[in-house]
């Protein structure tokens, strides 16, 4: 993977604490900051679709198991236009 240079300004109290934590770990303080970098990155993502895209009706209470394999199973034939067989 290749890398790109960058600089930033940083609170000293906050690279004392990744100074030591780099000897301690036995790995670089740019690695450190590398993670530190890629968590706020995720942590900022914006994503193309929800993580739930879809929604599905239901009573309001828990349901068992074979009553949740029947709705999930009925509406992806609903979905597909797949009328025949059953979910096994």
């Amino acid at each position: 993977m290749s890398m790109k240079r960058t600089n930033v300004y940083a609170d000293p109290e906050d690279l004392a604490i990744i100074k030591e934590a780099a000897k301690r770990r036995g790995i670089s303080e740019a690695e450190i900051i590398r993670q530190g970098i890629h968590l706020a990155a995720m942590a900022n993502r914006v994503w193309d679709e929800p993580l739930f895209s879809r929604t599905f009706e239901g009573p309001g209470r828990t349901l068992p198991k074979s009553e949740v394999r029947d709705t999930v199973a009925e509406a992806v034939r609903r979905e597909t236009g797949s009328g025949s067989g059953s979910a096994a």
